[in-house]
């Protein structure tokens, strides 16, 4: 469905994306993660045709994006990280008029604004001007917005910013019900969010895709980044020593009060060891837990880039 290959967007001397290549089937729910300055939202904007790509080339739904804009963009649902509204019109008018421009047949207009009214949870904001809405509310009308034509692909940059706890859940709720029929790009800070609603994430730090696959995928394919808990009633330096010297275990840090953390290879386990080691020694075991990576855990080690470059380079990008 999004065909993407050898992408790139030069600013100035620097390729903000560089030679990104990547699939997204028909139905697909893909979280597009990186941290501030990677290159994910330039990369949205190459998709959806509001920025022109330096070279490479974009399919969507086999339309070529730089051959055929307007067809592309009439295919695409694009929710941008700062939703642009008219301030002056009311939320049902801006609405109304999104469905006329994205070429809505006049007959269905009342039903769609009704329906994507309900599905956003803007139905109470209807009559309000949309310059005085807070930033939740305008991300909801902006996703509504992005829905009014039924586009077949939904590009959504940081959908649920500004909302509350109960609203991000019912926006997630429906993300996933969006993903039955439409093949989603989904854009988010939230990463337990990602876990919940995407089948597949792509990881971009600095303008190059760093990982891609599902989350067990890209756990699987890390290693020394499982981490085992311990807490016990033990002379510290005894402790340590004991750990460290267990097979795999190849990072071993210290709470205070008895509490371990152990990094060892993904695919051991040393709970068996540890209990016997407790055993043999006559301490208290407290607590035992082996935990694999979560996708914060993956992304922070895959993402880890030093602040002073990462700021010059938006101070560079934002001159631009």
């Amino acid at each position: 469905m999004i065909e993407v290959e050898g992408l790139t967007k030069r600013f100035v001397d620097k390729d903000v994306v560089d030679d990104v290549s990547f699939f997204v089937p028909e139905g697909e729910v893909l979280g597009f993660l990186g941290p501030n300055g990677a290159g994910k939202t330039t990369t949205m904007r190459m998709i959806t045709g509001f920025l022109t790509a330096t070279s490479g080339r974009v399919r969507v739904a086999g339309l070529e994006v730089e051959r055929n804009p307007l067809a592309v963009r009439a295919r695409i649902g694009y929710l941008p990280e700062n939703v642009a509204l008219y301030p002056e019109m009311r939320v049902d008018e801006y609405l109304r008029y999104r469905a006329a421009v994205e070429g809505v047949p006049r007959a269905e207009i009342r039903e769609r604004v009704d329906s994507v009214s309900e599905r956003c949870m803007v139905g109470d904001v209807r009559r309000q001007l949309a310059g005085t809405l807070s930033k939740g509310y305008r991300q909801r009308v902006g996703l509504a917005g992005a829905l009014i034509h039924r586009p077949p692909v939904l590009i959504l940059d940081e959908p649920t910013v500004g909302l509350d706890p109960r609203q991000i859940v019912k926006i997630r709720e429906l993300i996933t019900e969006l993903g039955r029929d439409h093949t989603v790009i989904l854009s988010t800070h939230i990463l337990p969010e990602v876990e919940q609603v995407c089948r597949r994430v792509l990881i971009i730090d600095d303008g190059k895709i760093v990982a891609d696959g599902t989350p067990d995928q890209l756990r699987s394919g890390l290693t020394g980044t499982a981490e085992l808990k311990v807490q016990l009633e033990a002379p510290e330096a005894e402790a340590r020593a004991g750990l460290e010297a267990l097979p795999a275990a190849s990072n071993v840090r210290s709470d205070g009060n008895g509490r371990f953390h152990v990094t060892v290879e993904s695919s051991a386990d040393l709970r068996r060891e540890v209990f016997n080691l407790a055993v043999r020694k006559g301490w208290v075991l407290l607590e035992l837990a082996q935990t694999m990576p979560s996708l914060e855990d993956i992304f922070l080690r895959l993402t880890t880039r030093d602040a002073a470059e990462q700021e010059a380079q938006n101070e560079e990008v934002a001159h631009a």
